[in-house]
């Protein structure tokens, strides 16, 4: 038994490490070659845009300047909650010069963690091996359109995604459990939707939790920016044009994908009539994922789900295509087949450039030419993906078929045992039962 074990164990150890290998040299050499790396207008290497006006946010709080009626770092608009210009006061510990490359040296130091994070809430033990493969597949993910465009304007969505990451794989009875997703919305009010998901898998007390956490951070931020709070919870909040119009191609968001299929401002009403049934879904499928042991594809549908129905998704939103390609690839250790969809996945959100100019250059599948074929359909290429795999994971709970898989170690992995969602101890196989025990 112990032969034949190792026996299927050592292809598909060598297959994962070389796959992984050649999409990490390969991501690494085309995020450097498809675009001039130091070009002006989207060079890796020249970006940190965002979070310079993350850093001009935390200076006007210090420096008792408006928020929101008054433009910051290139006459932009400043977007995000009073509370988040409080967050981002550590920034300005950094010299306004070195910005652009701590950021972007923290944001890969987060997507390895939300890489083995992800890894953990599929069961497996961290190990000097699933370490090795969290960093290969870290560095293919640089040339992936959200993680790449993250990158270059050094944006804070693999923070928060990390953060709500960490807060689903608290134990049920945790006190902390909430708490992150509180935190996170009180930055960016994106993750307000966990909550709902929370709600949906009836953890009270983690809904609770994470309510409250975002009701203090406006209360708190109220007392120390009065001015700013009013404009923006009475004013600002309600403005989402001021981001950008709703047939920019970026916009990738149900409400975007009507825009740009209706060539014009969609409807709200339109809007809510398609977004909110979709949302109930994804709730009621979110919870059953939870009911059948699979907590990291439970919140990884809801990240999804909630860039889909937001007002105004950019394509650096969808981060949580990273922990969905960590699930295929968990899952293509016993099918090989699962190898496709990853592969298909990787390469419908690679960054892929096409130069209009000499100076502007287009990062994503959204933005290629018009003459790229069905393109005001291709232009929703997001939504497209995350409606596959919403009507997969549909699918699957429907027929029974989606069962926490059971595979043999890789590379001394260890897989999970499927478990209760408030389980978070070693527990002995049924005696019926010939899958191996979940390792803490």
């Amino acid at each position: 038994m112990a032969e034949r074990s190792r026996g299927a164990t050592l292809p598909r150890t060598t297959l994962t490490l070389l796959l992984l290998l050649g999409t990490a040299v390969s991501g690494v050499t085309l995020l450097f070659t498809t675009m001039d790396p130091w070009m002006d207008s989207g060079g890796i290497l020249v970006g940190g845009l965002d979070v310079h006006i993350y850093r001009d946010g935390g200076w006007r709080v210090v420096h008792e300047r408006a928020l929101y009626i008054e433009p910051t770092h290139y006459g932009l608009l400043y977007t995000y909650t009073p509370f988040s210009a409080v967050a981002f006061l550590p920034l300005l510990l950094v010299p306004w010069a070195h910005v652009t490359t701590t950021w972007m040296v923290l944001n890969l130091l987060v997507l390895f963690g939300v890489v083995l994070q992800s890894f953990r809430m599929l069961g497996y033990r961290v190990t000097p091996a699933l370490a090795a493969v969290s960093a290969l597949l870290t560095l293919a993910c640089t040339f992936a359109e959200p993680v790449r465009t993250t990158l270059y304007y050094g944006q804070i969505n693999l923070v928060l995604m990390l953060v709500v990451l960490w807060d689903f794989s608290r134990a049920e009875n945790s006190r902390l459990r909430g708490l992150g997703i509180g935190i996170a919305a009180g930055i960016k009010l994106t993750p307000l939707y966990f909550i709902a998901q929370y709600l949906a898998q009836r953890q009270w007390r983690a809904a609770a939790t994470g309510a409250l956490t975002f009701l203090a951070s406006i209360g708190l931020t109220a007392l120390v920016l009065p001015s700013d709070s009013y404009q923006y919870w009475t004013s600002t909040f309600f403005h989402s044009g001021r981001i950008a119009p709703d047939v920019h191609p970026a916009n990738q968001s149900l409400r975007g994908a009507i825009a740009h299929l209706t060539h014009g401002p969609a409807p709200v009403w339109l809007w809510l009539l398609i977004a909110v049934p979709i949302a109930l879904v994804a709730l009621w499928l979110a919870a059953a994922l939870v009911r059948r042991g699979e907590p990291l594809l439970s919140v990884t549908l809801g990240g999804l789900t909630a860039c889909a129905v937001s007002p105004y998704s950019w394509g650096h939103h969808w981060v949580w295509f990273v922990p969905l390609l960590v699930y295929l690839i968990h899952r293509a250790q016993t099918r090989a087949s699962w190898w496709l969809a990853a592969g298909a996945l990787y390469l419908a959100i690679a960054a892929w450039t096409y130069t209009y100019t000499p100076t502007w250059v287009s990062v994503g599948t959204f933005l290629l030419p018009p003459w790229w074929p069905l393109p005001q359909v291709l232009m929703n290429i997001y939504v497209i993906i995350y409606l596959i795999t919403l009507a997969g994971i549909a699918l699957r709970i429907r027929a029974h078929t989606l069962p926490p898989a059971p595979i043999e170690p890789v590379i001394e992995l260890r897989a999970p045992e499927p478990l209760s969602p408030d389980t978070r101890t070693a527990v002995a196989p049924r005696p019926d039962d010939d899958r191996p025990a979940m390792m803490n």
